[in-house]
This record gives structure tokens, C-alpha cells and sequence, in this order.
């Protein structure tokens, strides 16, 4: 009995314990989403792929389609994964396996198929059922949409931004700034180009635009944005062999293209092993037979040289074919060279001496092939410039004979009067040749660069200046009373007690009056009433204010990475002598000039090295004219139409002159009597801006 109640007791407790656990489990459960399985089916003819979480899903997750290597890609936002494992293998169908990556709280799901197809998605409860359409080829596919985002915008919008951008690895971004996360977006590929349209969205006049890409070295040659009825349509024209992709971050909507490189010489494309997975297990197999086992699973077709020999023991489990089989070629010492579907495999040493045979027997059919001479004409570049670039320039050149494209019996003539080529050569170098020549005559882009060199002055200066002086005669004569003039020698005068036959006593005890004729003066005399003493005073004057400004405006077209020169002045003699003794006449320079070599970056920008020169005629010494220089040399990186001042001069003269009597000049109030005080202010400055701007490209005539 009490052994039955311990058992009742521990039982409660367990559950209790139990029920506690999973109370305080539950919130982590319910924290988040998770996926719990990925399954997948093929009924009546159609792929199912079932995603179960632990959640119904608020709305079915975004996604899009790679063409090569085929896949659809879902991103399910605040989901995690709780199968444990990220990889499924399913081989079944077109789906070979599914690849689970969580980055935060954001998990997507890539099915990896072994042809391009569409599909479909729709909840089902808890679970998300993805139906794969029939595949079919690249051709057909190509025109279909996919449904990037789901519109969900009532109102139409406009787009905020539309920008281009190279990534580091040599991909092209197409990086549009939409007004909210609820646009549709619509990713279809017609034709040679890829076509994306965003619902319910306008587009302003500045975005209206076809930009030209091609320079920045990426797949992608043109972007054309324009509106078409209540959405805008960009159409994306790549080049060569290439894949895209897109993602959304909030507000930011990416399209990124990148370049498909294709290796004939590699047995699965892509960086490392791309093989589909198998398992060896083998004890002392041959060779041969091994080899037979790998052309069975990847249906290719393997010729051995009978060189081949020896047995391996290997075990290999879920390896790419392509890297089991370079494990064994390695371990064997053996080589593979690749055309098509078919794959040779013999000895290392067997394959280099196959080619050493092929490499000399090509040589020896180079030398006995016939020439041929083809004419090219020349529209752009100097024939005899591309002529020493064909040729490799002379033979005394260091390196001339590795850069020369002709064979050892080609030769090349240029006729500057016609501008061609003649080339003579084996007809796999002429090919060359022209291919050359195709990328080296084109036309040179060309630079319009205007100079604006801005010289202001201001000038102020104001003086007061006085002249003071007394004087006495022996002889009576005049009135009492003061006498005003104009100047001192006038008020003097106008005593009427300085006339023929006085004998006069007049001098100025202070003589600082103002230099120049354009000061205004005022003059005073005081005498007494018998006219013997008298006091003389003369106050002058000035105050002058002036403003200058003098604008040169040089402007030049050259090519791009032209030296091009333009300038304008005069020209100064002086005289030279020799050591003889006798004289020549030389002349020197005081002109306004722009020297200057643009450079056009791939992104569209200019680099400008500038040397702008603003001399003057300066004063006349005994030698000569003297020469004010203004000199700026630099180098600037600017944008196309761009404006930027490249430097300036800016000078201030403050002068403050006082001349005085000693003592007399210090005093209070009537030592402004004593002295004379000059003030003035120059101010000059000099700004040079500087902008360049690309000329638009003329379309070649019919």
C-alpha cells in the first residue's frame, strides 16, 4: 500500500514537473515561426513541395527564379528553421534538393531543380504548398512573369530613386529606393533583356532616362526606365552569357546581373565542385572500371588511353562526381582534357607530349600555310600608329617580338595619304588583326573644359593733412579782420597788407599738407589791427573709394587624354646684351593662358591636369616692363558639368601713416593743428573655377 501511494506520489509530481516545462517552454514556441519539415511528392503528373512550420504563415512569402543554375528561391521574414539539418536531399522529378539558410530572423528556402520551371504557391493551414510547373526550356520560360512582390498598395506612388552600381565582384546593381515595401514588383525575362515593372507606381521626369552602363565593366549595357500607364517598366539590357537575381531590403528593391563564366575545360561550371553527389565503395577496383562507373552516372563520354592501368580501393560518401573523379586522376597520375561531352584520360606525361606533337605540327602548317594581304581602313586612329602596334614596333624595342601580333613571314604597310592598312598574313592573324584594329579605331570622346578667372579689387584710403605758419611787417597796412582763401598763398593774399614795396616776414611752421591735386584745401588768415602780426592756416583733405572687378573667360575642346593650349596677351621687348657687347631685342610674355589634359573615368567623371597663367603688364623699370604673374598648376577630379574653384589669391594692404611735430603733435585737441594722418585699405582677390563637360556623341550616319 504505501509502495502504491510513493508511486501515485512521484507520478503527480512527474506530470506537475512536466506541465511546469512545458509552460515555460511555451512562450519560446510561440516566440517564433519555424519550419518543422520540407517534403516533397509528384501526383498525376505535377511536383508538390510541402513546407510545414509551426505557424500559419500571415501571407505567402516572396520569391523569384535563376534561370542557371536553376532554382526558386522563397524568403519566409521572422521564420526559423527547427528541421536541424539544411540541406534535403528529394531527387525526384525536376526538384533534386532543397537548401535551408537562416540569416537572423529570416530564412530562405532554395529549391535546387535540374531545369529552369515556374511554380505556384498557396496556404494550406500550417503549411505552404509549392507547385512546380512542367520545365521547360530557357526559350520558352524566358517570357513568363514572376511575381517578385505582391502589390498591396491602394494609391499609386513614386519612386524615390532609380541608381546604378558595380559590385565588387564585377556584377552590375540596378538599386531602385521605392516608397514603401507594399509595391509589386514583376521580374520577367524577354528575349536578351529582363523586364521588371512596378505596380501602382509613377515615375518622375529627372528618372525618365536611358543609361548608358557600358563603362563600368559589368554585364549589364543599358538601363531604360520609362512609365507606362499606372506602373513603371525597366528594362535591363545585359551582354554575353548571364544570370540575375533580386532581393528587397524594406524600401531598397536590388536587381543584380552577373556574368556566366564558361570554362569548356571544366567539368561542371561555377567556382569549386558542382557534380551532382554519389558514394563509392570499392576494394581493389580497376581503374577502368572505375572510370566506366563515373561516365555511367554523369553521361559523359570517357575515352581511356590504353596507358591506363592499375587498380584503387577508395570510399567516397555524398562527393560531387566532379571531385571524385580528380581524386582518382590524381592518385593515378593521370590527366584529362575536355571537348564537349567528352572527356580523354590518360597519363600526365602521355598528354604534354600529345601536345608538344600538336603545338609543333600547328607551327610547321603556320609556316607552310599561303598568305593572304586584306586592306583596312582606318577612320579614326593614324594607320601608321596602329601599324607600329601591330608590328610591335622596331626591332630594337626590348619586348617587341612577345607584343608583336603578326607571324614571323606577316608584314604590315601604312598609306598615310589614304589612311589604311595593308596586311599581309596567314588568315588565322589577319582575324586577329582585325579584331585588333575594331577595338583600337574607335572614336576619341571629347572635352569641352571653360576656365572663369575672377580678379576683384577694393581700394579705400582717406587723409587730412594742414600747413600753419605766421608772419609779420615793418611797415602798417591794411585792417584788422581774417582773410579766407582757397590756399594758403590766396588767404595770404587776401590781407591785402602783402603788396609791391612791403617788406614781409611769411613762413609755415608746419608744412604737412596732402601730396595730390585732387585734395579739397581750406585756408584761413588772422591778423590784428595794425597789421603787423598775422597767423596763416591751410587744412586739405582727401578720401577715395574704389571697386574693380575684371572677369577672363578662356575656354578650349580637345580629346580626351589631349594636351590642349590656348592663350592671349602681350608681348614685351626688352633688350638683351651679348658678351660682344652688342644689343638684341627679345621679347617676353604677359598673356592669359589654359593648358590643360582631361581624362574620362569609366564612371563618367573627368580628371583635368590644369596649368592656368594670368599675367599683367607691371610698372616700367630700367630694364623694362615688369610682369605681375598669377600662376596656377594642379590636378582635379571632377564631375561631367561639375563646377569647383581649383584656387584663389586673396591679398589685404592696411597702411596707417601719421606725420607730426614732436610734442606740439600730442596735444589735446589743437595738436590736430601739428600733424598730418594718411589711412588706406587695398584689398585684392583672385578665384579660378574650372567646367568640364563631355560632349554627347554623334550617332554614325547611314
Amino acid at each position: 500500500m504505501n509502495t502504491n501511494k510513493f508511486r501515485l506520489g512521484s507520478e503527480m509530481w512527474r506530470r506537475f514537473f512536466s506541465v511546469l516545462v512545458l509552460m515555460m517552454l511555451a512562450p519560446v514556441a510561440w516566440a517564433q515561426t519555424a519550419i518543422e519539415s520540407i517534403t516533397g511528392s509528384t501526383q498525376g503528373g505535377a511536383e508538390y513541395v510541402r513546407i510545414d512550420l509551426s505557424e500559419a504563415l500571415p501571407a505567402i512569402p516572396t520569391g523569384f527564379t535563376i534561370q542557371a543554375p536553376a532554382r526558386i528561391a522563397l524568403d519566409f521574414p521572422g521564420v526559423v528553421n527547427a528541421m536541424g539539418r539544411s540541406t534535403i536531399e528529394v531527387n525526384e522529378g525536376n526538384l533534386k534538393s532543397v537548401s535551408v539558410v537562416q540569416a537572423g530572423d529570416r530564412t530562405r528556402v532554395v529549391l535546387n531543380l535540374k531545369q529552369p520551371t515556374t511554380y505556384k504557391a498557396e496556404l494550406q493551414g500550417k503549411s505552404l504548398l509549392v507547385v512546380l510547373n512542367s520545365a521547360v526550356s530557357l526559350g520558352t520560360s524566358s517570357g513568363a512573369n514572376t511575381v517578385f512582390a505582391e502589390n498591396r498598395a491602394r494609391d499609386t506612388q513614386a519612386l524615390k530613386d532609380v541608381d546604378f552600381r558595380r559590385s565588387a565582384d564585377g556584377a552590375g546593381r540596378v538599386v531602385v529606393s521605392l516608397p514603401s515595401n507594399n509595391v509589386g514588383v514583376d521580374i520577367r525575362q524577354q528575349g536578351k533583356t529582363l523586364v521588371i515593372e512596378f505596380m501602382k507606381s509613377t515615375l518622375s521626369e529627372g528618372l525618365r532616362r536611358r543609361m548608358d552602363v557600358a563603362d563600368f565593366g559589368t554585364p549589364i549595357k543599358m538601363v531604360t526606365t520609362t512609365q507606362v500607364g499606372d506602373r513603371v517598366r525597366m528594362v535591363i539590357e545585359p551582354q554575353g552569357a548571364w544570370e540575375h537575381s533580386a532581393y528587397q531590403n524594406d524600401e531598397q528593391f536590388v536587381v543584380e546581373v552577373k556574368e556566366i563564366k564558361v570554362d569548356p575545360k571544366k567539368l561542371t561550371q561555377g567556382a569549386g565542385y558542382n557534380g551532382q553527389k554519389l558514394s563509392l565503395n570499392f576494394q581493389s577496383i580497376e581503374v577502368r572500371s572505375l572510370l566506366q562507373v563515373i561516365a555511367d552516372f554523369t553521361n559523359f563520354n570517357i575515352v581511356t588511353s590504353d596507358s591506363v592501368s592499375g587498380s584503387v580501393t577508395l570510399r567516397l560518401q555524398d562527393v560531387p562526381w566532379d571531385q571524385a573523379l580528380d581524386i582518382i586522376l590524381q592518385a593515378k597520375n593521370l590527366g584529362m582534357r575536355k571537348s564537349g561531352n567528352v572527356i580523354w584520360i590518360a597519363p600526365k606525361d602521355e598528354i604534354a607530349s600529345k601536345e608538344k606533337l600538336d603545338l609543333e605540327s600547328l607551327s610547321a602548317v603556320q609556316n607552310l600555310e599561303p598568305v593572304k594581304t586584306q586592306s583596312f581602313q582606318i577612320n579614326f586612329a593614324k594607320a601608321s600608329e596602329i601599324a607600329a602596334q601591330i608590328s610591335g614596333g622596331s626591332n630594337n624595342t626590348p619586348g617587341a617580338a612577345s607584343a608583336r601580333i603578326l607571324s614571323g613571314r606577316g608584314s604590315v604597310i601604312a598609306e598615310p595619304r589614304t589612311n589604311q592598312l595593308f596586311v599581309t598574313d596567314i588568315p588565322a592573324r589577319l582575324e586577329q588583326v582585325q579584331s585588333l584594329i575594331a577595338k583600337l579605331d574607335i572614336a576619341v570622346r571629347q572635352v569641352v573644359i571653360e576656365a572663369r578667372i575672377v580678379e576683384a579689387s577694393d581700394t579705400f584710403s582717406k587723409a587730412l593733412g594742414v600747413r600753419l605758419g605766421g608772419g609779420g611787417l615793418r611797415t602798417q597796412g591794411g585792417t584788422e579782420g581774417v582773410a579766407i582763401g582757397s590756399s594758403y598763398a590766396n588767404s595770404v593774399a587776401g590781407t591785402g597788407i602783402v603788396g609791391a614795396g612791403s617788406e614781409s616776414f611769411s613762413t609755415s611752421a608746419v608744412n604737412l599738407p596732402i601730396t595730390g591735386t585732387a585734395a579739397g584745401t581750406f585756408a584761413l588768415s588772422i591778423f590784428n589791427s595794425a597789421a603787423q602780426q598775422f597767423l596763416n592756416l591751410e587744412i586739405s583733405a582727401l578720401e577715395s573709394d574704389g571697386k574693380g572687378k575684371v572677369i577672363s573667360s578662356p575656354r578650349v575642346v580637345t580629346a580626351d587624354q589631349t594636351k590642349a593650349l590656348i592663350e592671349q596677351g602681350t608681348e614685351l621687348p626688352y633688350q638683351v646684351a651679348s658678351s660682344s657687347g652688342a644689343t638684341s631685342i627679345q621679347f617676353r610674355k604677359a598673356n592669359l593662358k589654359l593648358e590643360v589634359t582631361p581624362q574620362i573615368t569609366p564612371e563618367g567623371s573627368i580628371i583635368l591636369t590644369l596649368d592656368v597663367n594670368k599675367d599683367t603688364v607691371g610698372q616700367l623699370t630700367p630694364g623694362g616692363f615688369a610682369i605681375d604673374t598669377k600662376h596656377i598648376q594642379t590636378q582635379a577630379l571632377i564631375e561631367n558639368g561639375g563646377t569647383i574653384v581649383i584656387g584663389g589669391i586673396f591679398t589685404e594692404d592696411q597702411t596707417d601713416v601719421v606725420d607730426k611735430v614732436p610734442f606740439f603733435g600730442d596735444l589735446p585737441v589743437v595738436g590736430a593743428l601739428f600733424k598730418r594722418t594718411t589711412k588706406s585699405s587695398n584689398k585684392k582677390e583672385m578665384l579660378v573655377f574650372i567646367t568640364p563637360r563631355v560632349l554627347a556623341e554623334r550617332s554614325p550616319s547611314n
